[in-house]
C-alpha cells in the first residue's frame, strides 16, 4: 500500500501545500476584518454581538465560521460566560496579534492603490479613456 507523499512546503501551486492552505484561511475579507476589530480591542475581549455590529455585511453564520477557524488555528481565544444566554467573548492570542501587522500592511497598500486599481478596472471595462502620456 502506498501513501500519498505530502506536498513540499512552500509550493503554493500545490493545493496540499500547508502554506497555501493557511493563506487560503487567513486571506479572506472576514478574517482580515475580524483580526482588525480584535486587534483594536487588544488586550481586551470583544463579544460576538459587538463583533457582528462592527463588521457590516457579515452574517451570523459567516462570523461563527470565521471565528471557529481562527480559534482552531490558535489565532483567537474564546471564553464563554456561564450566563443565560451565555456571553461569548473573543480576543487575539499572541499568534493572532502577530498577524495584525502583515494584514495592516496589506490594508495600507490597498488604500494607497485603490484609485489606480479602480481606474484600471474602468479602462478594462471600456468606461474610461487612457491618459495621454505625451
Amino acid at each position: 500500500m502506498t501513501t500519498a507523499k505530502p506536498a513540499p512546503r512552500g509550493d503554493l501551486f500545490d493545493p496540499r501545500c500547508p502554506t497555501r492552505q493557511l493563506l487560503d484561511r487567513i486571506g479572506t475579507k472576514w478574517t482580515s476584518m475580524t483580526v482588525k476589530v480584535l486587534a483594536e480591542a487588544a488586550p481586551g475581549e470583544v463579544r460576538f454581538a459587538e463583533l457582528r455590529r462592527r463588521m457590516p455585511g457579515i452574517s451570523q453564520k459567516m462570523l461563527s465560521v470565521t471565528l471557529r477557524g481562527l480559534v482552531r488555528d490558535g489565532l483567537v481565544s474564546r471564553r464563554v460566560e456561564p450566563t443565560v444566554p451565555p456571553g461569548v467573548h473573543y480576543r487575539l492570542t499572541g499568534l493572532g496579534l502577530s498577524l495584525e501587522g502583515p494584514l495592516s500592511a496589506l490594508r495600507t497598500w490597498a488604500e494607497a492603490h485603490v484609485a489606480d486599481i479602480e481606474r484600471n478596472n474602468r479602462l478594462a471595462d471600456g468606461l474610461d479613456q487612457p491618459a495621454d502620456d505625451a
